[in-house]
């Protein structure tokens, strides 16, 4: 499997106008924590500091962290941002989820 975790051109054009409105060399942080209604969840924030360990993403003028621990449950993953019926919200398309809620923001492996 190809462990790559990817950004869309979609999401990357979002992360790029958040990012415009934050201070200068704000980038998006992008973690996996336990919780959530099927046991894993994933969360965004905004973040000035870039760990030594962290994987660092760049597209189209946006940035992208990833602390070590959550690439392993990101692996092979998309972060998308996708606007329809229930709201604009960023999305991961991940491989390895085997169950997610219907909100798309909780996951189980």
């Amino acid at each position: 499997m190809n462990g790559q975790i990817t950004v869309s051109e979609r999401a990357a054009k979002r992360i790029g106008e958040i990012l415009k409105s934050e201070a200068p060399g704000a980038m998006l942080r992008v973690s996996v924590e336990g919780g959530g209604c099927s046991g894993f969840q994933y969360k965004f924030d905004i973040d000035r500091a870039r760990a030594e360990d962290d994987l660092v993403i760049d597209r189209d003028g946006a940035t992208v962290l990833i602390d070590s621990v959550s690439v392993n449950y990101l692996a092979g993953s998309e972060i998308d941002f996708v606007d329809d019926l229930i709201g604009a919200s960023f999305k991961v398309k991940n491989p390895n989820a085997t169950a997610s809620c219907g909100c798309g923001t909780s996951f189980s492996l």
